[in-house]
């Protein structure tokens, strides 16, 4: 495998031709109308451009990243995460056309881009399920009654998709057929499959993901867990690994699961097996992700595994050179997914140019991201600008080094984030490790970030009338600095 094509743009793009760089693989870009000067764009040996903006018109376009494997002479297509990576018509259409993809086989991708289907593969190993259906329900009446032996509050959710979409909470009988309805309306709209199940809803989960490998010759192996619980919208937003609860047997049991969940379809590459744990620390099989997820580096700096070097030797044909037994977790790591997106408004995403753009650096400190100073933020794709990683040899030292670097993190033009981060990471919640995936409904509140904005405006002040009055040489003048001032903007950093 000499030339790989990375069917991905930005901070993910970016991460994977770094480590094919290491390995003297020459790398592919592909861009849209969109992406002309991205830095991905830059970084490759070869650039295709595709199409137009809209990632229907290029990145999902699937003949199209085809033929610049075909053009450029690209052995390999490494899809990243999100656009096709979990698309089996592609996969299947890749194999085809006598091409790698550094993924999973298309099978693997059909079984487990389904949750009825997971669930069914997964019962072979009897993995700990939610209690429910285990398939589609069609008749409102009779899965009424099922969700009156199951036991209210139950959640409706469509087996085609994820997100969010199509799932609706029930608190009692007389509001299921509407909110079934509604489910399944949702469903048919996002995924054109109107499939639904039901399961208990469990109210105060933690979401523990277990990251997987698999080759061709058979083994699996698990490397530890994520906590992914502080999420907005369904969607994660902040990871850390190892968890903060899991005692050395449930985090065994959760491998071992996960590992046998892998085997029921005979997977390739890395993967993600996702659990649901109650208070009681009780874990249940929620799905499976095939392909590589944007939490990973928090798994690499624990385990010192660069999966995507992995990924790719386990498309070459080679077999994964360590045992289950060879592993072992060495610190702690915490990511913060940094979006383009307002916090105070709901967490709806934000565009515009990136005026002032400064990542931190030091100790335990990565950035993983595909923008520059001076660059817009397109209105096309997932706002996501950067993840923020840090590790420590320990959650306390991690956490203190997430702050230091969420505070050095300068970015305006936009608003972003990573004052949330910074709120989450000091809110003794989060801290003890007592936090669930209600952690912003619970807790999080547009003024707590006003409230900050002030308390720092007013020591920024301080400050500065410190060093004028200290500035013998100085002209005598007035200094006002405001809230909405570029230096406290600049100081905060996450406006």
């Amino acid at each position: 495998m000499q030339k790989i094509l990375v069917a991905n743009r930005g901070e993910i793009a970016l991460r994977v031709m770094r480590s094919a760089r290491e390995m003297g693989i020459k790398t592919v870009a592909v861009y849209s109308a969109a992406d002309r000067d991205a830095l991905h764009v830059r970084y490759a040996d070869e650039a295709v451009f595709i199409g137009e903006a809209p990632s229907s018109q290029s990145y999902l376009v699937g003949d199209k990243i085809i033929a610049a494997c075909k053009q450029t002479g690209a052995e390999a297509i490494h899809p990243g995460y999100g656009f096709v990576s979990e698309n089996a018509a592609f996969a299947r259409q890749v194999r085809d056309a006598g091409l790698i993809l550094i993924g999973p086989s298309p099978e693997a991708m059909e079984v487990m881009g389904n949750k009825l289907s997971a669930k069914a593969a997964a019962l072979k190993y009897n993995i700990p399920m939610v209690p429910g259906t285990e398939e589609a329900i069609t008749d409102v009446a009779e899965a009424k009654l099922r969700a009156i032996e199951v036991g209210f509050p139950i959640l409706i959710k469509a087996a085609a998709g994820g997100g969010g979409k199509g799932m609706r909470i029930v608190d009692s009988a007389a509001d299921f057929e509407e909110q079934m309805q509604l489910a399944v309306s949702e469903a048919t709209s996002a995924f054109g499959d109107g499939s639904v199940f039901i399961e208990r809803y469990v109210s105060s989960p933690k979401h523990i993901d277990i990251q997987v490998l698999g080759d061709t010759h058979g083994n699996i192996v698990h490397l530890f867990e994520r906590d992914c619980s502080v999420q907005r919208r369904h969607q994660k937003v902040i990871e850390e690994a190892p968890s903060s609860i899991l005692t050395a047997e449930i985090r065994a049991q959760m491998g071992k699961c996960a590992v046998d969940v892998a085997r029921s379809v005979n997977y390739t590459g890395a993967g993600t097996v996702e659990f649901i744990m109650d208070e009681q620390l009780n874990f249940y099989f929620l799905e499976m992700n095939t392909c590589l997820q944007v939490e990973h580096p928090v798994t690499e700096l624990i385990t010192g595994v660069d999966l995507v070097k992995e990924q790719i030797r386990i498309a070459r044909g080679e077999a994964i050179n360590f045992k289950q037994e060879d592993l072992e977790i060495n610190g702690h790591a915490v990511e913060l997914r940094v979006y383009a997106e307002d916090p105070a408004n709901s967490f709806l995403p934000d565009i515009g140019t990136l005026q002032t753009y400064i990542t931190p650096k030091g100790p335990g400190v990565r950035v993983d991201d595909g923008f520059e100073q001076g660059m817009e933020i397109p209105i096309y794709y997932d706002p996501m600008i950067a993840k923020l990683i840090t590790y420590g040899k320990d959650r306390t030292e991690a956490i203190g080094r997430m702050v230091r670097a969420i505070e050095e993190y300068q970015i305006t033009g936009i608003t972003t984030t990573l004052g949330f981060g910074r709120y989450v990471m000091k809110h003794e919640a989060f801290r003890s490790g007592h936090f669930d995936t209600h952690f912003v409904n619970k807790y999080f509140k547009p003024d707590v970030l006003q409230d900050d904005n002030k308390e720092e405006a007013i020591i920024a002040t301080l400050v500065m009338e410190k060093l004028l009055s200290s500035n013998k040489t100085a002209k005598t003048q007035t200094a006002v600095v405001t809230e909405t001032s570029n230096w406290v903007k600049n100081r905060r950093g996450f406006l």
